[in-house]
């Protein structure tokens, strides 16, 4: 059983070897003259105005969590895809009441508001 472990053993043992000898390899071979501009924060080439903890409204959350649920959900469709001959009727019934159950909360959120940006 233990023999079945060795190439892992070698392979981290490689890592734990490889690893500290490149940072420091690149230590020594890279120039260091940090300054002013390069120590400074970059946000896609616009010098940073305002502090970077800004607040973000409780809607952003609300719509990244319903974009999680949804699409998790989602996933669930591609082993039904797979399956979908084996399955046969019960599992086109079953999968027509998953997405009326999906649609429904999507139509439910959407008439509440949530999806709405401003």
């Amino acid at each position: 059983m233990p023999q079945n472990y060795v190439p892992i053993f070698i392979f981290i043992a490689i890592i734990l070897i490889l690893l500290p000898l490149t940072l420091l390899l690149f230590k020594l071979v890279r120039p260091e003259n940090p300054n002013k501009t390069k120590l400074m924060p970059y946000e896609c080439g616009i010098d940073p105005v305002s502090d970077s903890r800004g607040r973000y409204t409780v809607r952003y959350y609300i719509i990244a969590i319903l974009f999680v649920v949804f699409d998790v959900e989602t996933i669930f469709l591609f082993p039904w895809a797979v399956k979908f001959k084996a399955l046969g009727l019960f599992g086109f019934v079953e999968i027509l009441i998953f997405l009326a159950i999906l649609i429904a909360g999507y139509i439910w959120v959407w008439k509440k508001g949530a999806l709405e940006w401003v």
